[in-house]
């Protein structure tokens, strides 16, 4: 409700509590909560809801074969849309160059953010609610990203009219209205427009929009790396979170400090998929060798670790 206000799409006055909240925008009637209000905010009931579920994988190579990582969380609309973002930034790189005059390394993202997070908007507020056993997929391979949605694309719209000027057809219109409010859509049907136009901007292919079977599938064709992790035999890709830690490590820190700066939440995958192989590679180093165990341990970076960053254009 604050942002909305905020925005601009919120006026006039709004009782504070929360019957008289879901009432303004529509989410109860007669005095019963509508599901629209379950899928846009709710938590207690959600166990019985498999249709508010998100499913997220960062694959080896360009099929399904080996897991990553992966996660499947269940929860309000909002949420889930942040936790795909927060999945996003773990696991995509970040390519980075020397900007003459400036101090700091410029980045520029792999897909440029308002166009992924505009796709995923719409897989959640598109989706068919009905299909029970569906979920919004995120699914990341080392040559694209592809963000699958339960049920086709609504009536009247076909894949090749997203790329064009088209009509505005909503399935879901109260949770549409929701995220309208919010700020995060329009409703003038430009979305994949933008979308496409992002990606021409910033270089890349638009994204190929597909109907595979009762599903829809954005696809986007993006250079995320061989591997997300780093192995000694092969020359990894300095992704974000690799540089990260070996600029933090140019003085010794703790292994939760490394993975504070990586912002990667999970511990033993932090240590599996960037701490031991960046080790192997000999990119990082202990400061007591002799007990890889210690409480006092500490990881610094070697000289192979900044030829690394240099090659990756970091300074």
């Amino acid at each position: 409700m604050d942002i909305a206000r905020s925005v601009g799409r919120l006026v006039g006055p709004v009782g504070r509590s929360l019957p008289d909240v879901l009432d303004r925008l529509g989410l109860r009637k007669d005095g019963r909560i509508l599901r629209a209000a379950l899928v846009l905010f709710g938590r207690t009931f959600l166990p019985d809801y498999p249709q508010c579920e998100l499913r997220m994988a960062r694959f080896r190579g360009t099929d399904k074969t080996e897991f990553l990582d992966q996660r499947q969380i269940r929860g309000p609309a909002f949420k889930l849309l942040e936790e795909a973002e927060l999945f996003c930034q773990r696991h995509f790189p970040m390519p980075a160059k020397i900007v003459p005059g400036q101090m700091r390394r410029a980045e520029k993202p792999l897909i440029p953010p308002d166009a992924m997070r505009e796709i995923l908007v719409n897989a959640l507020i598109h989706r068919d609610y009905s299909i029970a056993g569906g979920a919004v997929s995120l699914a990341i391979f080392d040559d694209r990203v592809e963000i699958w949605s339960a049920g086709t694309f609504p009536k009247g719209i076909t894949p090749q009219m997203l790329t064009s000027a088209h009509p505005s057809v909503q399935r879901n219109p109260m949770i549409a209205d929701v995220f309208y409010r919010t700020g995060l859509i329009e409703r003038w049907g430009r979305g994949t427009n933008r979308v496409t136009a992002m990606c021409r901007e910033a270089g890349l292919q638009p994204p190929v929009f597909a109907e595979v079977g009762p599903a829809a599938l954005v696809a986007f064709s993006v250079p995320v790396g061989v591997t997300a992790q780093v192995t000694a035999q092969v020359t990894a890709q300095v992704t974000a979170q690799v540089a990260r830690v070996l600029e933090a490590a140019r003085r010794p820190r703790s292994r939760d400090e490394l993975q504070r700066e990586a912002r990667i939440a999970h511990r033993e995958h932090f240590r599996k998929a960037y701490l031991l192989p960046l080790i192997e590679a000999g990119w990082l180093e202990f400061t007591v060798p002799e007990k890889p165990q210690s409480r006092l341990q500490r990881y610094r970076t070697t000289p192979a670790g900044e030829e690394a960053l240099k090659k990756g254009g970091v300074t």
